[in-house]
């Protein structure tokens, strides 16, 4: 599935709409992003805190892109790869 932010590429720490192909809209909190191997990587929630649904979303945007593109991470080994580092740079939080 493949998500398309509206407006600005900056990540800010706010809510954010995103789109999905199909015209469905997702609301989430970033609560993180790092960079690894040269690929933006986004760690977004439902919620801004408590236990609920986060994903990893993976930027696959260009630069010709006038809006970010994110897929969601659904390989099992990079999810696991990408959790701990998001278990690493945020405190009291645990991704399963």
């Amino acid at each position: 599935m493949i998500f398309v932010r509206t407006g600005d590429k900056e990540i800010m720490d706010e809510k954010i709409i995103l789109t999905s192909e199909d015209g469905e809209e997702l609301s989430c909190y970033v609560l993180e992003e790092t960079k690894v191997a040269g690929c933006n990587y986004v760690l977004v929630a439902e919620e801004e805190e408590g236990d609920g649904e986060c994903y990893i979303l993976k930027d696959v945007s260009d630069e010709t892109d006038s809006e970010a593109v994110y897929e969601i991470v659904e390989d099992e080994k990079e999810q696991q790869y990408l959790a701990r580092i998001f278990n690493e740079l945020l405190e009291n939080v645990d991704i399963r």
